[in-house]
This record gives structure tokens, sequence and C-alpha cells, in this order.
């Protein structure tokens, strides 16, 4: 585990250094979830995030007021909200992943081609992303199997 708190310094400062306006990981990641998974309840995408509810509205609204994602009522459950990468949202992630990219670049120097693409699976499935059963917007608030 310090390995990875290592690396994730490292990386997070080059990062910085990098894109001096960019959004925190943590936004990335809600960016990237949107943007793989489409429009998902505010519910589910804090699942996905491993984040508390009152966070993920702190998120969303720093988002929302970025205009790179919007938040609609769901039209079949009025309590709950459903959140969408805006265009400006999907911009954002084009040009911060180049970035990001020459920055994974220098930082992964070590690894093959075929070792990254490993690592990032593995990254994935430890994370524990989206399960496909949560990709409508509908998901979120139904009793999981």
């Amino acid at each position: 585990m310090p390995l990875i708190m290592h690396l994730a310094r490292v990386a997070r400062r080059m990062s910085d250094t990098s894109i001096p306006d960019c959004l925190r990981p943590r936004q990335l990641v809600a960016l990237t979830l949107l943007e793989e998974h489409g429009p998902v309840t505010q519910q589910a995408l804090g699942e996905a995030l491993r984040l508390d509810p009152s966070n993920v509205v702190g998120l969303l609204n720093e988002l929302e007021e970025r205009g790179l994602v919007t938040r609609r009522r769901d039209p079949v459950d009025r309590r709950r909200h459903i959140v969408e990468l805006s265009p400006a949202g999907a911009d954002e992630l084009v040009r911060a992943g180049s970035t990001l990219r020459l920055v994974e670049d220098d930082l992964l120097k070590a690894l093959s081609a075929d070792e990254r693409t490993t690592l990032y699976g593995l990254l994935v499935r430890v994370a524990g992303v989206l399960t496909p059963a949560c990709d409508a917007p509908s998901c979120g608030a139904e009793a999981k199997p």
C-alpha cells in the first residue's frame, strides 16, 4: 500500500504542475464514469465513487457550476436525479486527457504498452467502477442482487 500511495502522490504532483487549472482526481473520475456509462442516478454515481451522499452533492455542484455536468429529475421517480456529462464536460475530458496522457507516459515509462493495459484493467477492477447493472438512469434505488 505505501508504494501505491507514493505513486499517487507523485502522479498528483506531476499532473498539478502540468495542468494548473486541472480538475481534481475525483472530478475527473466522475466525468470519466459519466462518459463511459452515460447518464446515471446521482446515487449510483456516488456509490461508484465511494462517496457519502452529501459529498456527492458538493462534487456535482462544483461540476455543474463549471457547466461540465447536468442534473435533472428522473421522470420515473421524481425524488431522484439523473446526472449526465455535458458537451463542455466531454470537451474538458478531452483536454485534460491529452495532458494527462503525457504525465502518464512519463510516470509509467518503465512499462510496456501491454503492461500499461494490464495495469489499467487491474486498477479498474480494484476500483470497482459502475457495474453494467447500474448503467441505466433508473438504477440506484432498487435492491441490488
